[in-house]
């Protein structure tokens, strides 16, 4: 388990984490989001223990970092994945952590195995992609098979077939009882993978709750509505107060309005009073993005000005990564 008690960190004048508490619990899956700067990487450094915060405590397992005898046995973090010697293989910067730690060699090809990488694993790491060296940070995380996980984006630069394996290892990890904390700026990655989300911006915190909580918040419901008769259909709900946008048919079946600002019982009934044959009336709550941007519109410290059609600013780009990593465990040297 990971705690956070009204954990807060300044730089100078700078507020990056006000009076945070949250609790991430074993057994599911726990998105970490908020717009670029919101203060996700510095929470995530507080709870490793790579920055001292100016007030609060944050704990693993009832424990500060710094009091866990031998730390990659009980949490594995990827923060930085290329925070690696480029003149190394990656099973000798494998291999160097698992001394610091006690670990026996074999666990390094074990989690070689785990990443895919064992037959790349000699070759010196500056000639990696971007998403090898994610498989070696998050090889690096699991090195001592931990029972707390805390990943920055860790599908950053992995293809298809890479994302679906994350996904898949978090929620089995998860399923064993682990507690799993995952920061990431791919809301339809997070939508399917996180089963809670804790939402922070400017440091403070947004949101707690199931990852359905938090989309159920959000204004922008619509409701899809198939008619033969779409065009008449879109006039009267106008009539009505509502607002019909033609919707581009994915399917080969045109007539396809999205309705917001009336709800699908009164859509059925205009229908019926105007004799107007209905194909689909489907209420649709907002995507995850979508609820995103809406519920952190007020808290985006680097908008650039576009806005989408919610009128809200539109999401952030790739995180900056942040300087330092736990896949090199605080404490030891390079």
């Amino acid at each position: 388990m990971i705690e956070a008690q009204d954990l807060t960190k300044r730089y100078g004048d700078k507020v990056a984490v006000d009076h945070l508490t949250f609790r991430v619990e074993p057994g599911r899956v726990t998105g970490f989001l908020g717009p670029n700067g919101a203060g996700k990487s510095t929470t995530m450094r507080l709870v490793l223990g790579l920055d001292r915060p100016a007030a609060g405590r944050a704990t693993i397992n009832g424990r500060p970092y710094i009091q866990l005898a031998q730390p990659l046995r009980t949490v594995g973090a990827l923060l930085e994945a290329r925070s690696m010697h480029p003149g190394r293989s990656a099973r000798n910067h494998l291999l160097f952590l698992a001394q610091t730690q006690g670990l026996p060699s074999r666990r390094v090809d074990e989690v070689l195995d785990l990443v895919g990488l064992r037959e790349v694993a000699r070759k010196r790491t500056k000639g990696y992609s971007l998403g090898m060296g994610q498989r070696v940070g998050i090889a690096a995380a699991m090195l001592g098979d931990p029972s707390v996980l805390l990943l920055d984006e860790p599908v950053n630069g992995l293809d298809p077939e890479g994302i679906l394996w994350v996904r898949n290892l978090i929620k089995q990890l998860a399923r064993e009882g682990r507690t799993i904390f995952v920061s990431s700026h791919l809301m339809n990655e997070m939508a399917v993978t996180a089963d809670h989300l804790i939402v922070i911006g400017r440091g403070k915190l947004i949101a707690d709750c199931s990852t359905r909580e938090f989309i159920a918040r959000s204004s922008e419901k619509s409701v899809l509505v198939r008619s033969p008769d779409a065009d008449r259909l879109a006039d009267l709900i106008a009539a009505e107060g509502g607002k019909a946008i033609a919707q581009q048919p994915s399917d080969g079946q045109a007539g396809a309005l999205s309705v917001t600002h009336l709800e699908a019982p009164r859509i059925g009934e205009i229908a019926a009073a105007n004799r107007i044959v209905l194909h689909e009336l489907t209420p649709r709550l907002a995507s995850l993005e979508e609820a995103f941007m809406e519920l952190t519109a007020g808290s985006v410290e680097y908008g650039g000005g576009e806005t989408t059609a919610a009128g809200a600013p539109s999401a952030p780009s790739a995180a900056t990564p942040p300087a330092a990593s736990a896949a090199t465990p605080p404490g030891s040297s390079q």
